[in-house]
């Protein structure tokens, strides 16, 4: 847990988005549906309504501050709540200060305008709660713990990685780089907005393989090769959101696209018992230090084949073996 000098809120701030509307280049305002959000996933889908030509989007939120804020005897004053929305990909930053509910509640609430041109796909909303500490103001007190994910593009408010999938013959493709790669038959690209696994058509019947459907070994075996395909690419984007972290006064702070999203979900599993702050200060000093990484390489492994579903996919694989057998036997 990060330590800091002064005293803070023991609990996090509760953060939700109530309503969604989209202002449209005619000036009028189009009030989403509920699907637009989702407070299980903690996400916005700015793309359900179908509009192509809308300018911004205003986003309702609530927040709820943690008992204790308002105590009588709180080393802090005026006390204020801010949403926060950022976009590390077009390194946009924006802050709303929200409004109490009532003279006494725990509640607050505002809009936070999403302008579309400063957005090119995923942006997280956070909420903070700062106050004066000591005398020095704007300090921190609360959090929200866990981000909302905001996605500019998407008609699916879902929160989990997505991924782009791109089939192409390596050793003619147009990507020059990808010829280097034409005996494999997939590569996994995470330099891209989205990760992207790109498939090498040129590996014959790889394709038809990929494409089986329905209770034959073919399609067993297709499982199989998408769950080591997943297993490569959850491996490759952890090892890609390491490799690109940013430092706040020496530790690490987690990226707000879909490398902090891969991290938070699999840090869990790389150092399980602690909060994923921590871990991500764990991680990051046993890869930049002289010990202990390439023993973390089998908890990453085992993270990345957790995702995958490779268990459930080699017991189908097996059973549907096994059955094969006992029919050629009889």
């Amino acid at each position: 847990m990060k330590v800091y000098p002064y005293k803070r809120l023991n609990r996090p701030i509760s953060l939700r988005v109530t309503a969604v509307s989209l202002k449209l280049t005619d000036g009028t305002r189009d009030p989403l549906e509920t699907s637009a959000f989702s407070t299980a996933q903690r996400a916005v889908a700015l793309g359900t309504a179908g509009h192509n030509s809308w300018v911004s989007a205003g986003l309702r939120v609530s927040a709820t501050m943690p008992p204790g804020a308002d105590a009588d005897d709180a080393p802090w004053s005026e006390l204020r709540v801010l949403a926060v929305l950022t976009d590390g990909e077009t390194n946009m930053r924006t802050c709303v200060e929200l409004a109490r509910d009532t003279e006494d509640g725990r509640d607050w609430s505002g809009t936070v305008d999403v302008l579309r041109d400063d957005h090119a796909g995923r942006a997280s909303l956070s909420a903070f709660a700062v106050g004066t500490v000591d005398a020095v103001p704007g300090r921190v007190i609360a959090e929200s713990s866990a981000n909302w994910i905001v996605d500019t593009l998407s008609d699916d408010p879902v929160s989990e990685l997505q991924l782009s999938v791109q089939k192409a013959p390596f050793r003619t493709s147009a990507r020059e780089w990808l010829r280097a790669y034409a005996d494999v038959p997939w590569i996994v690209d995470t330099s891209a907005r989205l990760p992207t696994v790109f498939v090498n058509t040129d590996v014959d019947g790889f394709l038809g393989l990929l494409d089986s459907v329905g209770s034959g070994v073919e399609s067993k075996v297709s499982d199989l090769l998408i769950s080591q395909m997943a297993t490569d690419v959850w491996s490759a984007v952890f090892h890609s959101a390491l490799g690109d972290l940013e430092l706040d006064g020496g530790d690490p702070v987690f990226p707000t696209d879909w490398k902090g999203e891969v991290l938070r979900e699999m840090l869990p599993d790389v150092v399980p018992g602690l909060h994923v702050e921590d871990a991500l200060r764990q991680v990051h000093r046993r890869r930049t230090g002289d010990s202990g990484w390439a023993e973390l390489q089998t908890r990453i492994h085992y993270a990345a084949v957790r995702r995958s579903d490779t268990t459930k996919a080699l017991s189908h694989a097996i059973r549907r073996l096994e059955q094969m057998n006992r029919e050629s036997a009889t």
